[in-house]
């Protein structure tokens, strides 16, 4: 594996948890918005009249959590080239040698 410096490990990391942190909010939102505002939401309807709370606690937030995983895939690999951190260079490099755990 290439060596980084402390200084790029440090930025990579924390771009890294920078984006992980937004995740998580989102996901809060999602989950325990919808919950925590089911009385002012129960008003909105879609698809065939149900509830938007309903909906969002049913299929959206599932829908919501499989595009995060999505956009976390994307965006990691756009911050592993940003820090020249390439996956494909590193199979090259450890090819044929065993790690001892």
């Amino acid at each position: 594996m290439k060596k980084i410096e402390k200084a790029v490990a440090d930025q990579y990391f924390r771009e890294k948890n920078r984006y992980m942190v937004i995740y998580l909010i989102i996901w809060f939102v999602v989950s325990y918005g919808c919950v925590l505002l089911a009385e002012p939401l129960s008003g909105i309807t879609i698809m065939g009249g149900f509830p938007f709370h309903y909906f969002m606690g049913a299929q959206g937030a599932v829908v919501t959590f499989i595009i995060l995983l999505f956009i976390n895939a994307k965006v990691g690999d756009m911050i592993d080239k940003k820090y020249g951190i390439d996956e494909e260079q590193n199979i090259k490099l450890s090819a044929g040698k065993s790690v001892d755990h």
